[in-house]
């Protein structure tokens, strides 16, 4: 049923944080586009009507991105508005009745996980779960195990082809990008692998700290927060070879591929930091050893890359925000001159905004067989007329195509891979804010040193 055309979206958390900054955005660039033309459903218990979730929905779009006249009044027009307790079957049997007939609406959880389980059977108990799809935010479990009762939760109910389970950074032009330039240039894959690669850096950088979420986060912490997922994401789309067509099971096969030839993190593996003012920040625990700082490092066991160090860092309070992939080749031999030249690399900027750039050294003017280091860069600016993320996966959701959502075995690859190293498997250490985070992250560290993206 999956790529059957939906006829009504619903998203439970319409009132939440996280519709106003992204959902309702990404609604009315939908509609800017011509894209949105069914009943979209809002779910929560506000003790709101139709006109206040309305005057929500302006204030959001106002604010996140500006408003369209024309593009708000489609969808507003649009808008219908459901308030009640997700434990109260009455307001799933009012929702039944503003899908009005719909045969195959969407369901958005913009929820806590906590209340999946019952919004899954409050939908089932009411028949609005009858030729349905669910898309699903992260975090998609806490560890293994709760991910794959989640999952067995979602199959009691859905199909796999009906599960839409988001990560964001699969909607991202910038991370499609590291696939569609990999395979689109023959320059670059005969030199993608071990024999020429070096070492694989990921860096994922914030430059501001937990933003009034301590009590979401001080139950997180970067591992699971961005490591599990959009890290991961990332790396599978350096890693995985070359598909066999661009079908969407099969562009996830190898992505899924990449993660079984991942070993288990081991604690030598990994260094966590805390920065400094974290346990002060309201909604933290003042003896917290949550991790805002991870760095860590791992191995890909499979004939192309056995051998090659990828190394992945993410934090908080770091010097600047940004989001870079730095796969370094191995070093040339000296020919012009007694000291061999620096290393090649290829460098991608996936946030703010796209970047790729080679690394390649040349002669100075003038100069005896001497050279630098520079750049071959492709510089794309953010186009404030691309489509968003959320715009493409909720457009996604709506056509039925699930090319850019999780599947339920890399979910629980990915935690495979990190579960080992959750809940204070580590020791935390503290660095200062503005830094690069701790110094014993260099112990684990590629040689020469960690790349700092600028």
């Amino acid at each position: 049923m999956s790529q059957t055309q939906a006829d009504a979206l619903v998203f439970f958390g319409a009132t939440g944080d996280l519709a106003y900054k992204k959902i309702f955005p990404a609604l009315q660039a939908l509609a800017k586009r011509g894209a949105l033309n069914v009943p979209v459903v809002g779910v929560a218990k506000s003790g709101w009507g139709l006109d206040q979730l309305k005057a929500r929905a302006r204030d959001s779009v106002e604010k996140h991105g500006g408003l369209d006249a024309d593009a708000f009044g489609r969808l507003s027009n649009l808008l219908r508005y459901v308030d009640g307790d997700y434990g109260d079957l009455a307001a799933f049997e009012q929702l039944r009745k503003e899908l009005d007939g719909a045969k195959h609406p969407v369901h958005y959880l913009a929820i806590p996980p906590s209340v999946f389980e019952l919004v899954f059977d409050q939908l089932q108990k009411s028949g609005c779960a009858e030729g349905a799809r669910v898309v699903v935010e992260k975090p998609l479990g806490h560890d293994l195990a709760s991910a794959q009762e989640l999952n067995r939760t979602l199959h009691s109910i859905f199909k796999e082809e009906d599960i839409f389970r988001i990560d964001h950074y699969l909607g991202k032009n910038t991370v499609q990008n590291l696939l569609f330039f990999r395979f689109s240039n023959s320059f670059v894959e005969p030199i993608w692998k071990r024999q020429y690669v070096q070492s694989v850096q990921i860096t994922m950088s914030e430059n501001f700290g937990v933003q009034g979420r301590g009590s979401f986060y001080d139950h997180t912490g970067a591992i699971r927060d961005v490591v599990q997922n959009h890290l991961l994401q990332v790396l599978t789309n350096i890693a995985m070879e070359p598909p066999p067509g661009s079908e969407t099971e099969i562009l996830r096969d190898v992505r899924v591929m990449v993660l079984h030839g991942i070993r288990s993190l081991r604690p030598e593996d990994v260094v966590r930091g805390q920065f400094r003012g974290y346990r002060q920040e309201p909604g933290v625990s003042p003896d917290s050893t949550v991790e805002t700082f991870v760095a860590l490092r791992l191995f890909i066991n499979s004939w192309r890359w056995r051998g090659v160090p990828f190394y992945i860092r993410a934090g908080k309070c770091l010097p600047n925000t940004v989001t870079e992939v730095l796969v370094k080749l191995y070093q040339p031999p000296a020919i012009f001159c007694d000291v061999a030249p620096p290393a090649n690399y290829y460098r991608f900027r996936v946030t703010p905004d796209l970047q790729i750039a080679v690394g390649a050294y040349v002669k100075l003017p003038g100069a005896d067989d001497q050279g630098e280091m520079q750049e071959l860069l492709i510089n794309h600016p953010e186009d404030p007329n691309e489509m968003g993320a959320y715009e493409e996966l909720l457009g996604d959701a709506l056509k039925g195509s699930n090319a850019h959502f999780a599947r339920q075995d890399y979910v629980e690859e990915s935690w495979r891979v990190v579960d080992s190293v959750l809940d204070n498997a580590t020791p935390v250490h503290e660095y200062e804010p503005g830094s690069w985070g701790p110094a014993e992250a260099d112990a684990i560290g590629p040689p020469g040193g960690w790349y700092n993206p600028k």
